[in-house]
């Protein structure tokens, strides 16, 4: 994939697994947010995206849910959580009203992130964590095949960053979900992924995270914050799940 003559990612190939939960780290500029941009199809790319189904083998459309890094609001916009879950799943105008399927689907969505009690709250008013677990939620409707997270916890505190992690961790394990998670927080990769992808334009390293963080070009191109971690991670300290089940593969 090239813009403006420039090489920005080269000959990526990742298999995403059922249940599993795949960190995507590298330096500034290594093209993790472009890779998620092109699995999204908001950048044109060479190669393909698909997505099997175990025992199935009909082609079908992937269901991909996305948090950004961040959502830019308008401090005196009236809209509410509710009314951003319409503007997604509703298809009567918002003058309109809010059904009583809407409001059922909203509020499953944000009980499932542990947030029941902002539907009606204004996006304006939330806290940053209080916004994350929204747009993690509008994400989850419709269930997805495949979340992105990019840089999802960014800014948050500590509390809030612990809390958003152990969402991510029960969504999986009940959804059984192929979590794709680009973090520079190298702490959070350490304890909650499964597996790490080490990407500069391309992939340099694929493998556990008590492998690939105390690999020698990593900590050359992260610094000195893999080696704080007192790696190799003992086993019980991050999450587990199954990893039988389907798969989605992306190229760019």
């Amino acid at each position: 994939m090239r813009f403006g003559g420039h090489l920005i990612l080269d000959n990526v190939s990742i298999h995403l697994h059922c249940g599993e939960l795949t960190a995507l780290i590298g330096p500034n500029g290594a093209g993790k947010t472009t890779l998620i941009r092109a699995i999204l199809g908001e950048v044109p790319y060479t190669g393909r995206i698909e997505f099997r189904a175990f025992g199935d083998k009909s082609s079908r459309p992937a269901r991909i849910g996305y948090v950004p890094q961040k959502l830019s609001v308008d401090p005196s916009s009236p809209v509410t959580v509710l009314d951003l879950f319409a503007s997604g799943i509703q298809k009567l105008p918002l003058w309109l009203g809010h059904s009583r399927r809407l409001r059922e689907t909203a509020g499953a969505a944000l009980n499932a992130v542990d947030a029941p009690d902002l539907l009606k709250a204004r996006l304006a008013h939330l806290s940053g964590g209080e916004l994350q677990r929204v747009l993690l939620a509008f994400a989850l409707t419709p269930m997805p095949h495949i979340l992105l997270l990019d840089e999802p916890a960014a800014g948050l505190d500590q509390a809030g960053l612990s809390r958003f992690y152990e969402t991510i961790g029960n969504l999986r394990r009940t959804y059984h979900l192929s979590i794709l998670l680009v973090s520079h927080d190298v702490m959070a990769v350490a304890l909650v992924a499964d597996r790490v992808i080490f990407l500069n334009k391309r992939i340099l390293a694929d493998g556990p995270p008590s492998t690939i963080l105390a690999d020698e070009q990593v900590t050359k191109l992260l610094g000195s914050a893999t080696g704080r971690l007192g790696l190799p991670i003992q086993e019980g300290q991050r999450w587990h799940g199954d990893n039988s089940a389907a798969h989605g593969t992306e190229n760019a």
